[in-house]
């Protein structure tokens, strides 16, 4: 009733309202201050009524100078309570002033002291209990959720008022390792140690814990959630310490637990010559610039300040989204162009490299999701194979000093027409660098990255907020894991260690067992698991069985042959290629086979040219959806 009497006032009436209040409160405070100081509760003020005039007169226009009115009550803070302070010492003085100018006979001269701290009380203590009564009248309407704050730090402090001003969640307690925190009150809240989660959670019934730690190391929060994991809560993060102070994210951005939050990577600082070698003062290309890795490189590359930047793909609202944010975040000060179009078309490729003069080229493009290229043979190979084939070409005759591929561990002993398509572009780049000195020529492989669009991790997140079932393809099935940022990072610098023909490696650490990762965060988002001997669980997990050309293991080495480089996180490899002289011929029989939709042709050809490849027997037909193994025993249809 208090809270819909309160939003349905005007604003104008609710500053109305508050300037009443204060005309009402300074005079009072005034005559408080002489009932404390003359020990009467009916003072004699006749003889002070210029006091009374003045410290109301000077302090109002005070506070509307400092914006007091426009403040919105339920959400006042530092700023409101400055102007209290503001026009409660301006008033305090004007009544000092007035008592020595006119003067007031028998003033005492401590009033004006405790008339401060009575306008400090009753002006700022009005609006702190019309905040209080519309949070309790708010907190009566909609149910709120318990939520404990590990971290009793600044954030986690600012975090529990924030909270407190939503009015979604109530904070129960705190949680902090600092010895000296515990048992300690804050704000309100306790402070309590880890050991003693299990027995705060029976007491409160708390269904979360905000992790609000963000100065913390990628290590420390990781431990914290290996801690919190086998407990029946929802673990969320608020912004890390960076994103919070360059404004990048507010506090209110608090998010569940992401899969890197949850990898065991030792970062790696960037050695910054080798970042600006081959980008600053260049004119560097991204083809592929709107896709996951392409956009971040373009990114990362701005920030280098190359002479000019080209961006190139064929998707319009990629490419549209990427110049968008490169423009706002880096101003005038950087000439980027956008071209629409394929790399598949040389002729464009060339005129659009000798037109912008570039030095450098990321060829990012690429047809990447495993199950859609094995069903469109022709479309992924014209891309993927023979894009990079006439792409190269361009490069050479426009004088391109360094040419980047970003390549796939699925291109090492690969199942699929994807990995063919990426080793053949491998292949090319090594037997190119061959046959002339023009092109510095270099590849750089790595497994998945989070967040790209064929990440299965944005699905296994929308499939347990729905309830689940979440769904892996093979109770077995591994993967490397590596952000976007720290790809993106890594590939700059490989360029700048290139010497033609290099093929780097990245190290992707250990590979991730993917059902593993699927319970770890159906239970960090504060559900149990539902399987054959818990059948009562919320979120189950299925098995889908492995797509056409998936494998179970992925690999980064064709071979063993690999040194290191003067990063530690990026190896150069030693593989075998095919010479162009044989490799150039091969190439034209298999575009041949591409113009007829030669499948058997097409299948034979890749087996006998790659290394390792073994394709499936359907190549180029549409495969039919595999049913779902449930580990509860049940059949379902993914």
């Amino acid at each position: 009733m208090i809270e819909k009497f309160l939003e349905q006032l005007s604003r104008r009436k609710k500053q109305a309202i508050a300037l009443c209040v204060d005309c009402v409160m300074l005079p009072f405070a005034l005559y408080s201050a002489l009932a404390l100081r003359l020990g009467d509760l009916s003072p004699p003020i006749a003889g002070f009524w210029p006091a009374f005039v003045v410290s109301s007169l000077v302090c109002l226009p005070v506070f509307i100078r400092l914006g007091l009115y426009r403040q919105v009550v339920r959400y006042m803070g530092n700023h409101a309570m400055m102007s209290v302070l503001t026009g409660a010492t301006v008033a305090a003085l004007a009544v000092v002033a007035v008592a020595y100018i006119v003067p007031l006979r028998g003033f005492p001269r401590s009033v004006p002291v405790i008339f401060w701290m009575l306008v400090m009380l009753y002006v700022a203590g009005t609006r702190f209990a019309v905040r209080a009564l519309y949070q309790w009248a708010r907190n009566r309407q909609h149910a709120r959720e318990g939520v404990i704050i590990f971290g009793a730090g600044a954030a986690g402090v600012e975090l529990v008022r924030m909270l407190g001003q939503q009015g979604t969640y109530v904070p129960v307690a705190f949680i902090d390792d600092n010895p000296a925190m515990q048992r300690r009150t804050i704000d309100g809240l306790a402070v309590y140690g880890r050991h003693q989660l299990s027995r705060l959670l029976l007491d409160t019934q708390a269904t979360q814990v905000f992790i609000a730690i963000p100065s913390a190391s990628a290590e420390a929060r990781r431990d914290v959630i290996d801690f919190l994991e086998p407990y029946a809560l929802r673990v969320r993060l608020i912004p890390d310490h960076e994103d919070l102070l360059a404004g990048r994210q507010p506090l209110s951005n608090i998010r569940d637990v992401q899969v890197e939050d949850l990898l065991y990577r030792d970062e790696v600082a960037p050695l910054p010559h080798l970042l600006a070698k081959s980008v600053q003062g260049r004119s560097v290309m991204v083809t592929g610039a709107g896709g996951s890795i392409g956009s971040e490189l373009v990114r990362q590359i701005a920030a280098l300040r190359p002479q000019t930047l080209v961006l190139l793909d064929q998707n319009e609202y990629g490419l549209y989204q990427i110049e968008k944010e490169v423009v706002q975040r880096f101003g005038t000060g950087l000439s980027v162009f956008s071209v629409l179009g394929s790399v598949t078309d040389e002729v464009l490729m060339k005129r659009t490299m000798q037109r912008f003069r570039v030095r450098t080229v990321y060829h990012a493009a690429a047809y990447k999701h495993v199950s859609l290229v094995e069903n469109n043979v022709i479309q992924g190979l014209q891309n993927n194979t023979f894009g990079t084939l006439r792409t190269a070409r361009a490069a050479i005759e426009s004088g391109v000093e360094k040419f980047i591929l970003i390549s796939t561990d699925k291109a090492v002993r690969t199942t699929s027409v994807m990995g063919a398509s990426k080793r053949m572009a491998e292949m090319i780049l090594q037997a190119q660098q061959e046959t002339q000195t023009t092109t510095c020529f270099s590849i750089v492989r790595f497994g998945n990255v989070l967040g790209s669009s064929g990440s299965v991790v944005p699905l296994f997140q929308e499939q347990i907020e729905r309830g689940g079932p979440v769904t892996v393809t093979h109770p077995e099935v591994t993967r490397f894991f590596m952000t976007i940022p720290e790809a993106a990072q890594l590939v700059l610098q490989a360029a700048s260690l290139a010497e033609g023909g290099d093929l780097f490696v990245l190290d992707m650490g250990k590979p991730v067992k993917i059902v593993d990762l699927a319970r770890r965060l159906v239970r960090l988002h504060g559900y149990t698991l539902k399987d054959v001997e818990h059948p009562d669980g919320d979120v189950e997990i299925v098995f889908t069985g492995l797509k056409p050309g998936e494998k179970l293991h992925e690999e980064l080495l064709l071979g063993r042959r690999v040194a290191g480089t003067e990063h530690r996180k990026i190896l150069r490899a030693h593989e075998s290629f095919v010479p162009w002289s044989e490799l150039s011929a091969a190439l034209k029989t298999l575009e041949r086979a591409c113009v007829t939709y030669d499948y058997a042709a097409i299948k034979s050809f890749i087996e006998k040219l790659v290394e390792g490849a073994s394709l499936e027997d359907q190549l180029g037909e549409l495969a039919p959806v595999a049913p779902v193994v449930s580990l509860t025993g049940k059949g379902n249809i993914a």
